[in-house]
């Protein structure tokens, strides 16, 4: 699921993302500066492994794919005490990156005339606060003014009671709807998982199949991920090769709020007689078409390259889905951009179409640059670094800041003589 600026729980990412928006007009980010410069893998691994020991990550893997080549960077082991290094075949939770898919369903169905994106959503699903008003695509783009599920703190109490319990739809959804929408449909910005397990209800409704028989028939099938899946809402385990999930202080997503770790657990952290909580059991059914896939960095990086240059889509519908982005935040005219089911980043001549995943043990980032042709995947087995990093976003940063000519970080502050 989802907490995002700070943390979207399970969501999106871009809790240091905030690094990029800022540089984004900052002298030197002219047009013209989209170039990558030489991909030195020896110092992406030194990159990767400082900043990971650094934060305390167990395992990472950076995934990069340019017209250079492809490089694959790791670190450390995917289970605490044991020789287990992570791969780019290694199954994780991907998290919200799952909206990608549902939203590409969707948008496929109405590209084959099922469904039209200004459909009502009570056409398809009763009983939903304002459903006569709030359209398809206002769920797609975040805003609808549902209340997300996972911003009640009943929600976390629950979950923090009984990890394993499987979830429905139909529950959370009710967990929601007790709660008054955040503004009217169509007014505002707040990312809501609410709105993808909606949207989740529609393509089962509409393809007449399990949701996971949608991704499967519609997107992985056809595109070769052999090692992506939604797991059916009992399970709560992950396909060999995989890795255990970590976060320090217990599995709480009141871990994942934008919040210190008390110093003391700070203190033993790295001092080593504390370790990190094992969050791999947590059944993730509360996410389901807001978050629940499994995947690998391979499919990921075949699948946001398929998605953003135009495999999946038609010409005219690929045309929408790319035009869907809108500003978060109107006041921040750089600022981020939500469409459907997608995030664009933009510095200087660079544009970056991505998501990522934050749920307790598993971080995640993925995005293509089309003009640079440019995939990169990040995934961390630690959701929240001790200083409050997103881990995954941590490494991203310095990814991208060492492959493009222009970095999208702030300069370095002028030493003081």
């Amino acid at each position: 699921m989802t907490f995002e600026f700070p943390i979207r729980v399970d969501a999106s990412l871009l809790v240091g993302v905030a690094l990029l928006i800022a540089a984004c007009s900052r002298p030197g980010s002219t047009a013209g500066s989209s170039a990558l410069k030489p991909i030195d893998q020896a110092a992406l691994q030194t990159m990767v492994d400082t900043t990971a020991k650094g934060l305390l990550i167990p395992g990472a893997v950076v995934l990069l794919r340019t017209p250079q080549g492809e490089f694959t960077v790791t670190h450390g082991t995917t289970l605490l005490g044991a020789i287990s290094p992570p791969r780019a075949d290694t199954h994780f939770r991907i998290a919200s990156n799952t909206k990608t898919m549902t939203a590409a369903v969707i948008v496929l169905l109405a590209q084959e005339g099922k469904l039209s994106l200004d459909d009502p959503v009570w056409k398809y699903v009763p009983g939903v606060p304002d459903g006569d008003k709030i359209t398809i695509t206002e769920l797609l783009k975040m805003r609808s003014g549902l209340y997300s599920y996972d911003d009640d703190p009943e929600f976390w109490a629950i979950l923090d009671r009984d990890p394993t319990k499987v979830w429905s739809p139909a529950e959370v959804l009710a967990i929601a709807f007790k709660h008054p929408p955040y503004f009217p449909p169509g007014t505002d910005f707040h990312y809501s998982n609410a709105n993808y397990a909606l949207l989740g209800l529609i393509a089962e409704k509409i393809d007449g199949k399990p949701l996971a028989s949608c991704f499967q028939d519609r997107l992985f099938g056809p595109l070769g991920l052999k090692d992506t899946l939604l797991p059916a809402i009992t399970s709560n385990t992950l396909p060999d090769p995989y890795s255990h999930g970590y976060l320090y202080g217990g599995c709480s997503f009141s871990n994942l709020v934008d919040k210190p770790y008390p110093p003391d657990l700070q203190a033993a952290a790295r001092a080593g007689t504390l370790k990190p909580d094992d969050c791999t059991g947590q059944n993730p059914s509360y996410a389901s078409a807001a978050g629940g896939v499994i995947s690998t960095a391979n499919d990921l990086a075949t699948w946001i390259q398929a998605l953003v240059g135009g495999k999946v889509l038609n010409a005219d519908y690929q045309r929408q889905w790319l035009d869907s982005v809108q500003l978060e935040d109107p006041s921040k005219p750089d600022g981020l951009q939500y469409g459907y089911g997608i995030t664009q980043l933009r510095w200087g001549a660079n544009t970056v179409y991505f998501h990522g995943g934050e749920m307790p043990g598993f971080n995640s980032f993925m995005g293509y640059d089309p003009a640079s042709k440019m995939t990169l995947v990040v995934w961390t087995n630690l959701t929240v670094s001790l200083d409050g990093k997103v881990t995954a976003n941590a490494l991203m940063l310095k990814v991208l800041d060492q492959i493009y000519v222009v970095s999208p970080l702030p300069p370095s502050p002028s030493p003081i003589n």
